[in-house]
């Protein structure tokens, strides 16, 4: 039976109201293995789930979840800041970044509209910041997100609106929650 998670909607505070911080787009610059993929974005209001070989296909996905959201706490990063931790009270958006595909290495980026501010690499981070994820999706096998030896992702120093991922797939692939600034259309009520 699928784990799924649970929301706590008191971990969070909501400032805003329509205002998102998106993924803009992506693509894939190298590929090899089973097939040719492309970078697709989902939407997760039509809800779907992800993890345990649910898409086993060359593709590159993302998605938006928790949008606009106060930390009422700090949130520990494995990629980011030198310190690792997002402080409390900061505006963040949350993204989500897969790679879910038989075999393969896949070299891409993604890109979004606010400057990254850490990445969850490791299921430790992952799962401390599960509360950020978006509850039209199904998060399946969460014990076994994050990345592997060999599997690399970065920030762009030239732009911090860009993320590069160097992955080899396999089974169940590979999974990342992405932080972003708030979104530059907010509007504070």
């Amino acid at each position: 039976m699928p784990k799924h998670l649970v929301i706590g909607a008191f971990f969070l505070t909501q400032i805003a109201t329509g205002a998102t911080a998106d993924v803009l787009g992506g693509e894939i610059l190298r590929q090899s293995g089973s097939g040719s993929g492309t970078f697709v974005k989902l939407d997760p209001s039509t809800g779907f789930s992800v993890g345990a070989d649910t898409f086993d296909d060359p593709n590159l996905y993302a998605f938006d979840e928790g949008q606009n959201i106060t930390l009422i706490t700090p949130a520990r990063v494995d990629i980011g800041d030198d310190d690792g931790v997002i402080p409390q009270g900061t505006v963040i958006a949350s993204h989500y970044v897969f790679f879910d595909s038989l075999d393969g290495i896949q070299y891409g980026y993604v890109d979004f509209d606010a400057p990254i501010l850490g990445i969850a690499a490791f299921q430790e981070t992952m799962a401390a910041t599960d509360y950020l994820a978006d509850p039209s999706v199904t998060y399946i096998s969460i014990e076994l997100r994050g990345l592997e030896e060999g599997d690399q992702v970065w920030i762009d120093e030239a732009d911090p609106h860009r993320l590069y991922v160097y992955w080899a797939g396999s089974s169940p692939g590979d999974y990342i929650r992405v932080f972003t600034a708030q979104s530059g259309d907010l509007l504070l009520m």
